[in-house]
């Protein structure tokens, strides 16, 4: 008897053969599906190539991430740059690098609606002067500095009141090769009287420096006055000493990056910085303040932080992303940077506040009610990258703790991983965040067979609702495929389960069907991927 049907089956084909005429080839050899260029480019604002992956390096998947922006851009690019605002204001993304680098490419698109629509975001997208000289570097390398892209820059300076414009002035000097003084020789905007003599600060002006643009069409800004009571602090701030310098700080606010490197080990500076610190440097500097003695065990500088992180309000009023929360507790609990010498002895309290606060960041999330199975991918490749550049936060780190978020908040829930096989989660709602980390730090790693949820639900007669599959997609090693092994499970078990395929790296591909309606592809690392994972199970059966 000729056994036709082993070779081939339209329920079980290995991932290294096409299953179905939409699929292809991902980077690990196995055949997916591709996602559109707009679930693609959700995935590049949130997720970014910075480290690239395992599969393909930063420079290929920016570069094959810079395509699908294009080809956004030329379907519909006013539809592109109000997605790449709309996902930079919310706070959605952990950084937002790949938004200014989206914004730059629509900057030099070829409709002139588009460019229009690009240029008047700028100063939306780029909210501070590190933004801006981040876009200026990327727009540089995308078009030439014509009138539309000066007259752009200009606004950023002239949209903002004095007091605003000599914050960012005295915050962010210079970075990355580029300064106020590069920016305003090159834009040259129209100053108001109030505006002129920050100008003239910014530029130089006022201490006899030569005045010649790049571009060679600078314009001074002449006037009789004086510059702000502020920027003449901060040069008095340059020059104070340890006392002068707290004095001065609780006067004007200025931050941290505005004083001395010598009163920067000082906990007494720290502690006027504290003050008035916004909530973002605050969780940015607590390994610092912690080294420097500020913050110590029952410490009124502990109580005032673990306030602080303890309030959801203000932490969701200034958009501290959980990737953010997520890397300061990881960091600060293993007592040293990932980077440098710097070294302290973390306070208890402050590490359970933090944990606290990494779920406030998501805000209010709704159970969906549904018997819900999480798999996190650990193999490999999901051990490979840095999310957002962070040393030593993972996808295979980052996916468990957010799991976290879905098992406090559902009642009927199951935690597992697989690689190509199995793997125990031993992991609690009780439990915190960094002792998460550590436990899937411990998992062994191996190949990635993204079938296996379904087909270990299937075998072990679980009656499952809603599947999340945390993963790369870079599945290839399995004899049959997920969407396979799903319509598999529904006619075993009789339930219509949703599968929802949350994206790792910002790759083109899923393993979820793209025509069946109770399969979704979300973006990971999201700060809305919660809500949305369980509004898609609540939706359903």
């Amino acid at each position: 008897m000729t056994r036709y049907a082993q070779s081939f089956s339209k329920t079980a084909t290995p991932q290294t053969e096409r299953a179905d005429a939409r699929q292809v080839k991902n980077s690990a050899g196995g055949f997916t599906f591709e996602i559109g260029p707009w679930q693609r480019l959700d995935r590049w604002l949130i997720l970014g190539a910075e480290g690239g992956s395992y599969y393909a390096t930063e420079r290929a998947l920016t570069r094959d991430n810079a395509g699908t922006i294009e080809e956004c851009l030329k379907l519909d690019g006013v539809q592109t740059v109000a997605r790449i605002v709309e996902i930079s204001e919310a706070g959605r993304a952990p950084k937002n690098d790949p938004a200014i680098f989206a914004l730059a490419l629509a900057c030099a698109a070829d409709n002139q609606a588009t460019r229009s629509a690009a240029l008047a975001a700028v100063p939306r997208v780029c909210r501070t002067g590190t933004h801006l000289f981040q876009f200026a570097e990327s727009v540089s390398a995308m078009r030439g500095w014509g009138r539309g892209l000066r007259s752009a820059i200009g606004r950023w300076y002239s949209g903002k009141t004095p007091e605003a414009l000599c914050y960012q002035i005295a915050k962010y000097g210079q970075r990355g090769g580029w300064s106020h003084r590069d920016l305003l020789r090159l834009a040259h905007p129209e100053a108001t009287e109030t505006h002129a003599p920050i100008y003239r600060y910014a530029i130089g002006a006022d201490s006899g420096e030569r005045k010649v643009s790049r571009n060679g069409c600078f314009r001074d800004y002449p006037g009789t006055a004086p510059v702000p009571a502020y920027l003449d602090a901060f040069d008095e701030l340059k020059r104070a000493d340890e006392k002068r310098t707290i004095d001065l700080v609780r006067l004007h606010g200025f931050t941290h990056e505005m004083i001395a490197t010598e009163h920067k080990n000082s906990a007494a500076v720290w502690e006027a910085l504290l003050e008035r610190m916004p909530m973002e440097a605050m969780v940015r500097n607590l390994a610092k303040m912690t080294a420097v003695g500020l913050l110590k065990p029952m410490s009124a500088a502990a109580g005032v932080v673990c306030g602080r992180l303890g309030d959801e309000s203000r932490i969701q009023k200034a958009r501290v992303h959980p990737i953010q929360m997520l890397s300061a507790l990881k960091v600060y609990q293993q007592g040293r940077g990932e980077r440098g010498s710097l070294s302290w002895s973390p306070v208890g309290q402050v590490v359970d506040a933090l944990d606290a606060a990494f779920y406030h960041s998501f805000g209010a999330v709704e159970p969906s009610g549904k018997r819900t199975l999480v798999a996190l991918d650990v193999s490999g490749s999901m051990s490979w990258s840095p999310i957002a550049g962070v040393p030593g936060l993972t996808p295979r780190i980052a996916s468990a703790a957010m799991a976290m978020v879905t098992i406090r908040t559902e009642q009927l829930w199951h935690v597992t991983g697989f690689s190509d096989r199995m793997v125990e989660i031993p992991i609690t709602p009780r439990q915190r965040i960094d002792d998460v980390v550590r436990t899937i730090e411990r998992v062994p790693m191996g190949r990635t067979d993204c079938a296996l949820p379904m087909l270990y639900a299937a075998g072990e007669s679980l009656e499952v609702d809603a599947f999340q599959v945390w993963t790369d997609n870079e599945t290839w090693y399995g004899n049959v495929h997920p969407h396979q092994a799903l319509r598999a499970y529904r006619n075993k078990s009789g339930i219509a389960s949703t599968l929802a395929v949350v994206g790792c790296v910002a790759n083109g591909f899923s393993i979820a069907d793209p025509s069946d309606p109770l399969q979704l592809d979300v973006v990971g690392f999201d700060s809305a991927t919660p809500n949305v994972l369980a509004s898609f199970a609540r939706g359903w059966q």
